[in-house]
């Protein structure tokens, strides 16, 4: 059986969103190149992931194609929160009219998750396989009911 946890968006996303609009807008409105870098500012600010429980686990998938994840991927628990960070770049060579032209690139993206109350750490586990990243968190026994205290009323 599967479920899915739904998160709500935060504003950084629009907010980015929104930066790389004025970015491209810019760049419309002289006659001047378009840097390498421009209309990767959504794409590498976050780490894109997919969320739901199966068979008794968390299961957080998140999208890194391109890293080696020996070397340029992290996964931290710290306070409730999963951490996942990956440093990505790339190099990019053009010849054209005479010229030559190389860029390179760097950048790190970082995802951050609140786990549910009363994981263990040291249970989590996490493979990578073709450009995915999938942890498995296996999810706490949900905490008894508390009974009922009767509490006695003094009279006065």
């Amino acid at each position: 059986m599967s479920s899915t946890i739904t998160r709500r968006a935060g504003a950084l996303p629009g907010a980015l969103t929104e930066m790389e609009r004025m970015v491209d807008d810019w760049f419309r409105a002289f006659p001047v190149r378009r840097p390498v870098y421009a209309g990767r500012l959504r794409e590498e600010a976050a780490i894109r992931v997919d969320e739901f429980v199966e068979d008794g686990a968390l299961v957080v998938r998140a999208e890194l194609p391109g890293v080696d994840p020996a070397a340029d991927v992290s996964v931290t628990v710290a306070d409730g929160l999963l951490t996942v960070r990956a440093e990505r770049g790339g190099e990019e060579e053009r010849s054209e009219d005479g010229y030559r032209r190389r860029e390179l690139w760097r950048g790190t993206m970082s995802r951050v998750l609140q786990l549910p109350e009363g994981v263990v750490a040291d249970d989590i586990a996490a493979s990578y396989t073709d450009g995915i990243l999938e942890i498995r968190v296996p999810m706490p026994e949900p905490p008894a009911p508390a009974e009922a205290t009767m509490i006695p009323i003094s009279t006065g």
